[in-house]
């Protein structure tokens, strides 16, 4: 198999991150409909490369920081869109974005501190996120297909807790992770013969 085509997902990642422009513009000239397109499409990507990835092992270091990367900006700025609208409340664009601020900032520290970060989304982040993606959708589509009102809250309450919920777990898993790791390389210091 050619070598180049374990970049397919890396070039998927990628191109989530090329339409947050397009699908901003489109959401601010109240284009609905285009919205809808393009967003669909960087949520098929998502899965798609997530799915080539695992399954023909193509995985990469950067690979690794594309995709959450990329998944976070996308929904970041959409989330900013849609308050700025006024389709969404300012209050859980804050609460969106602030998770993936400390998650982020997790990450640097770890990587600073004790070395390099195993990305591994629990099922209860990706719940999030698909949470979060369908959010946007019925957010964007309501006004166009008269969808219910109640829909938009129901789903922002269910963003709200899983956001929250997994922000908790985040900081939990990977600080304790942190904790254990730090400890091992205190004991790897402690057990290594003097050089005197």
């Amino acid at each position: 198999m050619r070598r180049w085509l374990r970049h397919v997902p890396n070039v998927l990642s990628a191109m989530r991150i090329v339409l947050i422009l397009p699908i901003a513009l489109s959401l601010e000239h109240h284009r609905p409909i285009v919205t809808l397109w393009l967003f669909g499409a960087a949520a098929l990507s998502d899965g798609l490369d997530g799915f080539l990835a695992r399954r023909f092992g193509w995985q990469t270091e950067l690979g690794g920081l594309l995709d959450p990367i990329a998944d976070k900006l996308l929904l970041a700025a959409v989330f900013v869109m849609l308050s700025l609208l006024g389709s969404v409340p300012l209050w859980l664009t804050m609460t969106v974005i602030a998770r993936d601020c400390i998650i982020v900032l997790g990450a640097t520290l770890h990587r600073v501190w004790l070395g390099p970060v195993v990305a591994r989304p629990s099922a209860l982040s990706k719940f999030n996120t698909l949470c979060q993606v369908t959010f946007v959708l019925v957010a964007v589509g309501a006004p166009q297909f008269l969808w219910p009102r109640v829909w938009l809250v129901w789903l922002g309450a269910l963003v709200f807790v899983t956001v929250v919920v997994s922000g908790i777990d985040y900081v939990l898993v990977y600080g304790r992770e942190a904790v254990r790791e730090t400890r091992s390389a205190r004991r790897v210091g402690r057990d290594r013969p003097s050089s005197a």
